[in-house]
């Protein structure tokens, strides 16, 4: 915002960001920085943006009757890779099958035996859940 609205460059912004805030959001934004230090408006700006991307996941659950099982999980392995840029395929696969929950879940851990690829985990969604009602309300 400050910098697109009022062309303030990157070394300015953070010294700025303590009268943007107010109240406990100042508190937080002081707490911060005493223990971080003073920092670059892009280490704001990173953490900021990954905080947004855990809740992003986080907050996703796979729901057959909204959500294509193609599009999820190829979204949620796309936020885990830009969260955990090391991360491994096999870690990738188990946080996205917790996130189909209960039968589901237990139902894709039975037919994917690893080491299983991405492409077989979401023929093996769209497939049981064309086929079946696990997963469903």
């Amino acid at each position: 915002m400050l910098q697109e609205d009022y062309a303030i460059p990157d070394e300015l912004i953070p010294a700025r960001l303590h009268s943007l805030f107010e109240k406990s959001a100042k508190r937080w934004y002081y707490g911060m920085r005493q223990t971080n230090g003073k920092n670059t408006w892009s280490w704001w700006k990173n953490d900021a943006w990954r905080y947004k991307i855990e809740n992003a996941f986080e907050n996703s659950f796979f729901d057959p009757d909204k959500d294509k099982p193609l599009t999820l999980f190829l979204k949620q392995a796309e936020r885990l890779n830009e969260i955990y840029p090391e991360i491994s395929q096999k870690m990738v696969h188990m946080k996205i099958l917790r996130k189909c929950g209960g039968e589901l879940e237990h139902s894709l851990r039975r037919r994917c035996i690893e080491p299983c690829s991405t492409e077989e985990y979401i023929n093996a969604l769209e497939d049981t859940v064309t086929r079946t009602k696990i997963g469903r309300t």
